[in-house]
């Protein structure tokens, strides 16, 4: 089997890729370890910024996102009793996010590919990345399982959108990577009731940090901090929904609808990075090359920008025959990728309760949420960050 690019991964940053390329008039195949209904179905991220939005709109992608997306144009910031909202359009010259689950995100662009864009091979999981330093490299695959019969992708690129335990980091022969691993987790549940608020709530709380979030105008996605190695079954819905109560308290009268809850699990908290992001013509995007607490809502939308910025490199390439942006991918993207981190890591110190905290520290965080609460340029500057960094 023979394309322009070998895509490693249907998340959607390999979707979307494959999109873009097929706009541009690029080939490409995408293969993916798991099935269609799996892919579907796994639950990520749901905050899309601005440019991302933007993005899928522009690649034709992004009619029932507008149509059943719910946009946001604020967050609240909840902490002391007290609740503070950040209006994003009023400090970003019109900037918003769009809450609409990448699960649904997978669904649009697996349908755009299936109907109109190269091969989407499902349950077919990629072996090794070979040749990455010659201009022929090659993805040795098998379709079928383990008994299956191995094949091999022949390629001008490849890009590994297979996520951090995938076999494209794998291929890459060195590099330096960053790291850090928080001592706490996120205890997320989904339940079948309306949100309590019509735009996210982050929650600074003595007892931990609390995040109301949601999926649709019926579904809400709610978080608390836990220890890292907490067992998300060990949790009784009574208990879970007792703690956000508190957690969330004001001193007016709002108050936490209560529904059944259809899923619960644990998030670790990471921040990791890969530097360089290529490795000859194999070029590595999202979690296969950086990794972000959720707290800033950026894993989805970093995908995003890598995809976007490689696309856009090999149509320059396609277009003039020069390599430069090709040459400039890593140092490009991870121009993005490092702001990101900072501001994941800033909203992560700033809203969690550390273990061991000292009284100093606590109320170190408390004089933070008061500067971004009385301060417009520090305001300005949590929106700009959240709906969105430039890409590229």
């Amino acid at each position: 089997m023979r394309t322009t690019v070998g895509i490693i991964g249907a998340g959607p940053a390999g979707l979307l890729l494959a999109r873009l390329l097929h706009n541009a008039g690029i080939d490409s195949v995408v293969l993916e370890s798991r099935d269609r209904a799996y892919v579907e179905r796994r639950q990520r991220a749901g905050i899309l910024e601005q440019g991302t939005v933007d993005v899928l709109r522009e690649a034709g992608a992004g009619e029932r996102m507008d149509r059943e997306g719910l946009r946001h144009d604020g967050i609240e910031l909840r902490f002391a009793r007290r609740r503070h909202r950040v209006d994003f359009p009023a400090l970003t010259g019109g900037r918003s996010v769009m809450v609409y689950a990448q699960t649904e995100v997978c669904k649009d662009l697996i349908a755009l590919q299936l109907k109109e864009g190269g091969p989407l091979l499902f349950e077919t999981e990629a072996l090794a990345v070979e040749g990455a330093e010659t201009d022929r490299p090659r993805v040795r695959f098998r379709r079928g399982g383990a008994e299956g019969v191995e094949d091999v992708l022949e390629c001008d690129y490849v890009v590994g959108c297979d996520g951090y335990w995938g076999v494209a980091r794998a291929a890459v022969p060195d590099g330096r990577t960053f790291e850090r691993t928080y001592p706490f987790g996120w205890l997320g549940i989904l339940a079948d009731v309306a949100p309590s608020h019509d735009e996210l709530v982050y929650a600074r709380h003595d007892r931990g940090f609390a995040l109301l979030s949601m999926r649709s105008p019926s579904v809400s996605r709610l978080y608390l901090q836990v220890p890292a190695d907490t067992d998300a079954d060990s949790w009784s819905d009574e208990r879970i929904w007792d703690e956000l109560e508190r957690r969330f308290e004001t001193d007016d009268d709002w108050s936490l609808r209560r529904g059944p809850i259809t899923q619960k699990s644990v998030t670790p908290m990471r921040s990791y990075v890969h530097e360089p992001m290529r490795h000859g013509r194999l070029f590595l995007a999202g979690d296969a090359a950086h990794i972000v607490p959720p707290t800033g809502a950026k894993g989805l939308n970093l995908a995003v920008g890598d995809v976007v910025t490689f696309a856009r490199a090999l149509t320059h390439r396609t277009a003039t025959g020069s390599d430069d942006l090709l040459d400039a991918y890593s140092a490009t993207c991870l121009r993005r990728v490092w702001q990101a981190e900072r501001f994941s890591y800033d909203m992560t110190t700033l809203l969690h309760t550390a273990p061991g905290a000292t009284p100093f520290e606590d109320r170190l965080q408390l004089a933070r949420l008061d500067r971004i609460t009385s301060s417009r340029a520090a305001e300005t500057d949590l929106a700009e960050a959240y709906t969105g960094f430039p890409i590229g």
